[in-house]
């Protein structure tokens, strides 16, 4: 009963599910892409928006790791 009372003060870990869920469709898709074709991303502008979104998605994941952490209040 006790480990319920405990749980249930605890942050919900969903936010960094869809985070690292959607961090870790990223990282497949540009290993498919860059797999397939061996040109990609193509250019240097290509390059740079990969690099952002790869940036923007492990800030977010890793942001939210923090935030649900059950150690940070």
């Amino acid at each position: 009963m006790l480990h319920l009372i405990f749980a249930a003060g605890e942050p919900s870990k969903v936010p960094f599910y869809i985070a690292g869920g959607a961090f870790a469709v990223w990282a497949v898709v540009l290993a498919a892409l860059g797999l397939t074709n061996p040109t990609f991303p193509f250019n240097p502008r290509g390059q740079r928006a990969v690099i952002a979104v790869s940036f923007v998605l492990a800030v977010v994941a890793i942001g939210l790791a923090i935030k649900t952490s059950a150690f940070i209040k």
